[in-house]
């Protein structure tokens, strides 16, 4: 009898060791992402050959403690290697494990190697030939703390691989994780199965090669214990033998009916190629068809649906997976009642949008992602439900609020004539988040919750406010962006979010303008400031205008358009005078008399000598932009903007000065200390959706003092 370890992924050490049981192991010991047992050569095989959720089977040589790399050296060298393979025999060492002495993988592979090299040599024989890419046996080390294993791998490439699988498309399941979701979800033969978002078709065929009894190495083409001395060789070809004339009469007598549908038909092909390839295509019909508009199939009665839906690991991916797991469970409960649902997941707050109450569910990690299984019964009580019943009780109380706001609000933009304002402004404490319309897309921005709220509920309110937005708004979830906002220093609004370049034009009191809604926290306009750029326009008639710290220019756009002699507009962003210059042009403003600056907008303005009828100045609350001299801040410096902008300021000319700091004070005896005077009009530039954050920005107009 030899000793073994048969590894697989976290959480499916008890599947493993019930699968071995059933394959004739006695006493089966778990262990952290494996399980220990001991068996004779044959059965070993065998196991490897049928186990259909280990990822490897390691034949121990030996175990011992390893508290430092002199302890994993003598314990190497003290295994007789040249009893289990030649000099001739290519070997690579694969390390699994680190502990507070041996902290790389690679080192740790380096020391095994020497001592097995070192044991060959003392021994009078040639050292082994190390081979990484194609190696005839691999050596494998576990370390577990400071206890390690140490033997031989009987596998080679990993028993996941199939054999059938080629092109697995975008986001794979590992073979062997399919067969144990397979296991844990509930399905027994001759039970059929649907899979409405299945890819490659990988559930589907690890349920099929189990319905058909078809091991699943019988396509493997090589194994690691071919190369170890003492193979049986003919032991091996009658394990084999037997395993393929159960597989041929499995597939003939196997009556399980299995359906696979996925929106991309070029994954579809892919599915069928790797059915063929296993052996299974005559078990399962596949065809295009979307999770959200699921029926169930002539001929499938109290089955199992399973799937692993996209769960998306970056927050903008959400809205439309919302949509989708919501109205996913909504189909599972009218049209699929009586069957069993079982859906795997790598978030919870996803699976919460199913609407569904789980009767059992399983941690089982995806590789190094964690990820739960959840079991569904699906009743009959589910069968007479309304379509839009299905998130009626989410977050009641923002939705609420929210119809209240969008029925007064969209009236009113539309009397106003502009397409985009804000709709949900952090109104309730639970729901800390705003939520913005343009056209027919909404923005929605998270707030970062206060620290004493817990991580994961701030993230199922968020997720609730975005099911509630989707569902009052009737906005289709592609036209749905999420963006988290944190508090903002310097010129953070210019940090880059993604590359979807996708640009849409939208209209403000009759000027376009162009907005993007994907690329960068900021959209390209600033909501609160609508009425600022009114008022500009109104004073811009006939004058020389300045735009300072400029952005996108739509600022430059409203006094090009109020009838402004000249604009200048200043930013040290070239992307952004590139947006202004083509905000411009949107509005038929080009010309010579028109003018885009890219420079540090405070050296600018110490160095500039031309003067303005109109000057508009909304600077950062505070940078310290490597790209800016120093570093600024706007409470401390107005005082020095103020002494170089009456400088540039015509004798009737006006500036108007805009900041978005929270309890800013003008100081109004230093300005009027350098001969100006200065006006808040703060009550005044606050637009009607931005009417319960009296704050969000301070406005004044300042001209020279009479």
């Amino acid at each position: 009898m030899n000793h073994y370890l048969a590894i697989c992924a976290r959480g499916l050490e008890n599947l493993l060791a019930e699968e071995l049981t059933q394959l004739g192991v006695e006493s089966p010991k778990l262990m952290h992402a494996g399980v220990k047992f001991s068996a004779d050569a044959a059965t070993a095989m065998r196991c490897c050959l049928w186990s259909r959720t280990a990822s490897r089977f390691i034949h121990i040589l030996g175990e011992f403690a390893v508290r430092d790399d002199l302890d994993l050296y003598l314990g190497a060298t003290a295994i007789s290697w040249f009893n289990y393979f030649d000099s001739d025999t290519k070997i690579v060492v694969d390390f699994n494990g680190t502990n507070k002495e041996i902290r790389n993988s690679q080192y740790g592979a380096l020391k095994v190697k020497d001592a097995i090299v070192d044991r060959f040599n003392k021994a009078g024989l040639e050292r082994p030939n190390i081979d990484k890419d194609s190696p005839d046996l691999r050596i494998h080390m576990r370390l577990f703390g400071e206890k390690g294993i140490l033997g031989l791998d009987m596998v080679g490439s990993g028993l996941h691989q199939r054999s059938y699988r080629t092109d697995a498309g975008l986001a794979p399941l590992r073979e062997n994780l399919a067969a144990a979701l397979v296991m844990r979800s509930g399905w027994k033969e001759p039970q059929s199965m649907l899979d409405p978002m299945c890819g490659s078709g990988t559930l589907l065929i690890e349920a099929a090669l189990m319905a058909a009894d078809v091991a699943p190495g019988l396509k493997r083409h090589r194994w690691g214990f071919e190369a170890i001395k003492g193979f049986d060789n003919e032991q091996w070809l009658e394990i084999v033998s037997a395993a393929k004339v159960k597989a041929r009469k499995g597939i003939a007598r196997c009556e399980t009916r299995f359906w696979g549908f996925d929106s991309d038909s070029r994954v579809l092909r892919t599915a069928k190629d790797n059915a063929k390839r296993a052996g299974v295509e005559s078990l399962i019909t596949f065809a295009v068809g979307d999770a959200a508009r699921i029926s169930r199939p002539e001929g499938f009665d109290a089955g199992v649906i399973l799937s692993n839906p996209p769960y998306g690991e970056r927050l903008g991916t959400t809205p439309s997976l919302i949509a989708l797991y919501s109205e996913f469970g909504h189909r599972l409960k009218t049209e699929f009642s009586g069957c069993q649902a079982s859906i795997y997941s790598g978030s919870d707050e996803l699976l919460s949008c199913l609407r569904m109450r789980a009767e059992k569910q399983y941690k089982i990690n995806n590789g190094a992602l964690a990820c739960t299984l959840k079991n569904y019964q699906i009743t009959g009580a589910g069968a007479a439900e309304k379509t839009e019943a299905g998130d009626a009780n989410v977050a009641p109380d923002f939705a609420n609020r929210l119809k209240k706001n969008i029925t007064k609000l969209d009236k009113w933009a539309k009397q106003q004539g502009i397409d985009c304002y804000r709709i949900y402004d952090a109104d309730l404490p639970n729901y800390n988040a705003a939520v913005d319309r343009y056209k027919d897309y909404i923005i929605i921005q998270e707030y970062a919750a206060p620290k004493s709220v817990p991580e994961d509920k701030a993230r199922r309110r968020l997720m609730d406010l975005m099911r509630a937005t989707m569902q009052v708004t009737g906005v289709d979830s592609n036209h749905v962006v999420m963006k988290v906002r944190e508090k903002q220093k310097g010129t953070n609004q210019y940090n880059k979010l993604s590359d979807a370049e996708r640009y849409m034009e939208v209209s403000e009191y009759g000027v376009n303008l162009e907005v993007n809604l994907f690329d960068y926290l900021d959209t390209g306009l600033f909501l609160d400031h609508r009425l600022t750029r009114k008022k500009i326009g109104e004073l811009a008639a006939s004058r020389d205008f300045l735009n300072l710290f400029a952005y996108t220019g739509s600022a430059t756009v409203h006094a090009a358009v109020g009838g402004a002699r000249t604009t200048t507009t200043v930013d040290m962003s070239k992307t952004y005078l590139s947006w202004a210059e083509r905000n411009m042009k949107l509005n038929g403003k080009v010309g010579r008399q028109h003018q885009y600056i890219q420079a540090d907008c405070l050296k600018w303005l110490k160095e500039a000598k031309q003067q303005y009828d109109l000057i508009f100045i909304d600077p950062p609350t505070f940078s310290n932009s490597k790209r800016m001299e120093g570093t600024f801040d706007i409470q401390r410096d107005h005082q020095y903007l103020m002494k170089n902008l009456k400088r540039l300021l015509r004798e009737n000319g006006t500036i108007v000065f805009s900041n978005n700091k929270r309890g800013f004070k003008m100081d109004l005896e230093a300005i009027e200390e350098l001969g100006l005077h200065a006006v808040n009009i703060s009550a005044k530039t606050l637009p009607q959706d931005f009417a319960r954050n009296k704050q969000i920005h301070n406005c004044w107009i300042i001209t020279h003092k009479k």
